[in-house]
């Protein structure tokens, strides 16, 4: 993969200071194969047409592994594209910190909806969303990360920036578009208000959330965020302390049980491991202390999940042994890669 743009000039100048090591090796050829085979497949899903305004196409499809020793591995596209859904996870462990774990759980409930994103996932009796990943859920948890507007979108910015260790740039057609197009959040934050669940003016809080979801991400960059996520908080490749292990762990949680909304109980049962998606096309998954995966490619399922990303995911936890409940310790990312190679080039 060819990094170009801001994260390709700041990974450059990483390189070149000798605090980023990005590996070609069996790995990349592992997954240049996977990416080949999936690219050269019939086209699944469909493309949203919000992702059309950040020039996603058909054959986009990028894979990254980030350790959490702070090695990158990385094939396929590097396109820039919103990070979407993605961002809940990050708001999440920030008011984790901000608040502590118990004022938000008091808030915000941790259990799976077993319904779509954008579904009225209130709980008649505790007036609580069911969880933070789906969107009536991220905006109350939005709401808790300041008094004001201005201090909401920073907290969530700088987190977003922190996690992916660079400076994220915000796509302005995107949140514009999804602005105009948020009557459904709208009610839901109205939703929230009326039921006494949330004091914060709705139409701010709204917008704060959709910026976190407008801002540009590139596989590379979501590699690397779950990778925060899988070293317990701490980015590999600054070694800055962006979540707390509470936070991190927490946030892991509902990301295994709730990150994949409606379909989640297949991707336990298929990938198992802890994930999130976005309706642009990307994926973040993480293997505690191990290291964080992320995919990209813009076709959607019924679910509003990556197809080609799930198939990715899929094979790479099967071949690696990867699922939480597999029973056995997963082999070393190269040597496995040696094996498989070895395999492939025999059949």
């Amino acid at each position: 993969m060819q990094v170009s743009g801001i994260w390709g000039m700041w990974l450059d100048r990483r390189r070149a200071s000798g605090t980023v090591r990005t590996v070609t090796s069996a790995l990349t050829t592992y997954l240049q194969r996977q990416v080949a085979a999936l690219s050269s497949a019939p086209s699944e899903g469909d493309i949203q047409p919000m992702a059309r305004l950040s020039g996603a196409e058909v054959d986009h499809v990028g894979v990254a592994l980030c350790s959490v020793d702070g090695e990158i591995t990385a094939v396929g596209t590097d396109h820039p594209f919103p990070v979407q859904s993605i961002s809940k996870v990050f708001a999440y462990g920030a008011a984790i910190d901000l608040h502590g774990l118990d004022y938000v759980t008091s808030i915000v409930d941790e259990e799976p909806s077993g319904e779509e994103f954008n579904a009225l996932s209130l709980d008649a009796l505790t007036k609580k969303p069911k969880n933070a990943l789906v969107n009536i859920g991220a905006i109350r948890t939005h709401a808790m990360l300041g008094v004001t507007q201005e201090d909401r979108i920073q907290r969530l910015r700088d987190m977003l920036d922190a996690a992916a260790g660079r400076p994220l740039e915000l796509h302005r057609p995107t949140m514009d578009q999804e602005m105009a197009e948020s009557d459904r959040n709208f009610a839901l934050a109205h939703i929230l208000r009326a039921a006494g669940s949330m004091e914060e003016d709705a139409r701010e809080v709204v917008a704060g959330y959709t910026e976190g979801c407008s801002v540009l991400t590139t596989v590379t960059d979501l590699a690397v965020m779950a990778a925060t996520l899988a070293s317990g908080g701490t980015n590999p490749l600054t070694g800055e302390r962006v979540l707390s292990r509470v936070a991190s762990r927490q946030v892991l949680s509902v990301m295994l049980t709730c990150g994949m909304y409606d379909n989640a109980g297949d991707w336990v049962s298929d990938v198992g491991l802890p994930a999130k998606s976005g309706v642009a096309g990307g994926i973040i998954a993480g293997l505690p202390s191990r290291f964080g995966i992320a995919t990209y490619a813009p076709q959607l399922d019924a679910h509003g999940n990556s197809v080609r990303g799930t198939h990715l995911f899929e094979r790479i936890s099967a071949d690696y042994a990867l699922h939480m409940l597999d029973g056995v310790e997963p082999k070393p990312l190269e040597k496995r890669a040696q094996e498989l190679n070895q395999m492939a080039s025999t059949v």
